[in-house]
């Protein structure tokens, strides 16, 4: 392996590790903050912290600033839903469960290319096969009682895939950078207004105060230092390995959320995350095809 694909896979890494200790953050975030607030600010944070970036990358696209808009609404339209899913669903529920669940994405992605002409392999499908039992032991309990915020995370992980979708349309249209940031404050202006509208009682400069560190880490480190270093990353890391070793914030999740929040899996949930992480790594694995060869001679 080149030395470049070892640096990359190690930023990768590291990108796994930010955004499954994220959940923690995120769960910590609601203490005083509603969804809406929260996300608001993570967000404005994130898209702050990466203006400093477009002194030093200067764009390799020429499209008008109109269609950039255009793009960064949809796409920012798309990921206020499904942030703002996921982080009502941590009212409900664990960090370990939402990191695992909102992974499930990954299978989604492919199975939602369908509805676009794109082909799915046999693995993805075996892939989602091991995540939907996997979810059934970690959300359902014994007495098929369900959690309501697993459900909640799941429909988010349904929009994260929409989300990756729409990117891989827009990504080789505009410059990434500046897609990200408008995205990013799209996202922020909607959830802000959706907060004056909904959680006026929190929006106090006092309950941000007491927020800063979860808004700190799920703005500046999950948003602004992650992005960045998955770009540098996936210049020169193939994109099976960059997926499958991205896939392992699910484990730091549940890491974060037994470290930090004391969060407890019994057997059954652990059952369950076992089958959702082997579903999502087999969903990446690259199928090789046999080629004939001629015999020489």
């Amino acid at each position: 392996m080149h030395q470049r694909n070892i640096r990359a896979d190690i930023l990768l890494l590291i990108v796994a590790i930010i955004w499954g200790f994220a959940f923690v953050a995120q769960r910590l975030g609601m203490d005083h903050l509603g969804p809406f607030g929260f996300n608001a600010a993570r967000f404005l944070l994130g898209a702050v912290s990466l203006l400093p970036l477009l002194l030093f990358f200067k764009t390799t696209h020429d499209q008008p600033v109109s269609a950039l808009l255009k793009a960064g609404c949809a796409a920012g339209g798309v990921l206020f839903l499904g942030a703002t899913l996921q982080q009502a669903g941590l009212v409900y529920t664990s960090a370990s469960n939402a990191g695992f669940i909102t992974g499930l994405y990954i299978m989604l992605v492919p199975l939602f290319g369908l509805t676009i002409g794109e082909k799915t392999q046999g693995n993805t499908w075996i892939g989602a096969m091991l995540g939907v039992a996997g979810l059934y032991l970690l959300s359902v309990s014994e007495t098929f009682s369900v959690n309501p915020g697993d459900l909640l995370v799941l429909a988010g992980a349904g929009a994260w895939a929409v989300h990756v979708l729409l990117l891989s349309r827009f990504a080789p249209k505009f410059d990434n950078l500046r897609l990200a940031i408008a995205q990013f404050m799209v996202c922020a202006l909607l959830s802000g207004i959706a907060a004056l509208f909904t959680e006026q009682d929190t929006l106090q400069l006092e309950n941000f105060i007491l927020s800063i560190g979860p808004i700190l880490y799920a703005g500046l480190f999950s948003v602004g230092i992650a992005y960045t270093l998955q770009v540098f990353a996936q210049k020169d890391a193939p994109p099976s390995h960059a997926a499958i070793i991205m896939s392992l914030e699910t484990v730091f999740a549940a890491v974060g959320g037994w470290w930090l929040l004391e969060e407890q899996l019994n057997s059954r949930e652990l059952a369950g995350c076992g089958l959702m992480l082997v579903g999502m790594l087999l969903s990446q694995m690259p199928i090789k095809r046999k080629v004939a060869v001629e015999p020489a001679g």
